[in-house]
């Protein structure tokens, strides 16, 4: 029996079941490749970004020789290359198919919600013209910049609850929680989301990566809805800055691929708060047995891409470092699971935020280009900040 069996059996639970099952200190990724939970620690895996493949494999060996079944690396990794990783060897591994049909609670409406802006929206619009003129000046094509929202309930916020209700917005989402726990939280803190994007998976040799880069909010209006995908499709901006994004995805995977797959233009998606323009890009790896060659490999090869940070990227994390006021930790990073055999699935970070006790905190960002317009992108940010805030029960208090 090959290892690829023996690490990748047939689903044996239902996705409800591990939804359902999830407790805050667990892990939870799920997407339209199927759900799988983990619990217990193992072990940790303690490398630096760059170091983060080749030690993620030893540890999976040193755990399929101590006997743990089915061993795979699961967490999440911040978005910075320096920030801070949470990657563990579980102790036990479930997996089911992909959530439909998810039950869940209502949100509840009648939590009472501290809202503090960081930074205030006139600021942000501020910087999104700082960055504009490094762009006019030649310095930057493009630079992703994030505005964030912390919101403190009455109540602690019950993560599980918060959970089932973004799968059940959108089950076709890539909807994780993780533990991010760090010294001197006074309770657990855990990231929690329903990303959009794929970063990259990987089932044998085929690799796939989907980023996505040029937004319009979702009305619900369906006539309304027609125009701004029409508008979406041909806005110059939209699609310049998109087309950043998908050039640089496909040159990181051509250096691992001997066939790649790369559409000439994108489409465009939806998700319950939003449509994004989509370039779907699949390729076939030449040597699958390369450590980096695994998902997370090829993830860490991809992060950040394009489409949350810039381009160039070096200036782009300069004038991120600049212009934000905070730090984003795990936003638009990177959360997934890779296997023994190198298989795996990874998202970026993005809708998503990290809830500790009463507080949430989450961000929102937008790609910044020639032509971008600072009340615009406020704008965007804050419909993306819709996702979360609708499972909160909190869309109406910021």
């Amino acid at each position: 029996m090959s290892i690829s069996a023996l690490v990748r059996p047939r689903p044996v639970h239902r996705a409800a079941d591990l939804l359902a099952a999830y407790l805050p200190g667990s892990f939870y990724f799920s997407s339209t490749g199927g759900t799988l939970l983990a619990d217990g620690v193992h072990s940790r895996v303690r490398a630096t970004g760059g170091a983060q493949a080749q030690a993620v494999a030893e540890a999976l060996r040193a755990a399929a020789a101590a006997g743990v079944p089915e061993p795979v690396v699961a967490g999440a990794v911040g978005f910075h290359p320096a920030a801070e990783t949470g990657l563990v060897v579980p102790s036990v591994v479930r997996r089911a198919d992909a959530p439909a049909g998810v039950r869940a609670p209502d949100a509840e409406h009648g939590t009472s919600w501290t809202v503090t802006p960081r930074p205030e929206p006139a600021r942000y619009a501020e910087s999104v013209r700082r960055a504009l003129e490094l762009i006019g000046r030649g310095d930057l094509s493009k630079v992703v910049l994030a505005r964030g929202l912390e919101l403190t309930a009455d109540t602690p916020v019950w993560v599980p609850a918060l959970l089932a209700r973004l799968v059940r917005a959108d089950p076709a989402a890539y909807a994780f929680a993780v533990d991010v726990t760090a010294p001197g939280d006074p309770a657990p803190r855990t990231l929690v989301g329903a990303s959009p994007e794929l970063l990259v998976s990987r089932r044998g040799a085929t690799v796939v990566a989907n980023p996505l880069a040029g937004s319009a909010p979702r009305s619900g209006d369906e006539a309304v809805d027609r125009e701004r995908i029409a508008r979406l499709r041909d806005s110059a901006k939209d699609l310049g800055e998109h087309a950043h994004t998908a050039a640089q995805v496909a040159e990181v995977l051509g250096k691992f691929c001997v066939d790649l797959e790369v559409p000439e233009g994108p489409e465009v998606i939806g998700t319950p708060t939003m449509w994004h323009l989509s370039t779907r890009i699949t390729g076939r790896l030449a040597d699958p047995a390369d450590p980096a060659c695994s998902a997370l490999g090829l993830a860490e090869a991809l992060h950040p891409t394009p489409a949350v940070c810039g381009v160039p990227e070096a200036g782009a994390l300069a004038a991120i470092a600049d212009l934000e006021p905070e730090e984003r930790g795990y936003f638009a990073g990177m959360v997934g699971w890779t296997g023994l055999d190198g298989d795996g699935e990874w998202a970026v970070t993005i809708r998503s935020a990290e809830v500790c006790d009463r507080t949430v905190r989450l961000f929102a960002g937008a790609g910044i280009v020639e032509g971008s317009d600072s009340d615009a992108e406020v704008a965007e940010t804050g419909a993306k900040f819709r996702t979360l805030l609708r499972a909160l029960g909190a869309e109406g208090v910021a």
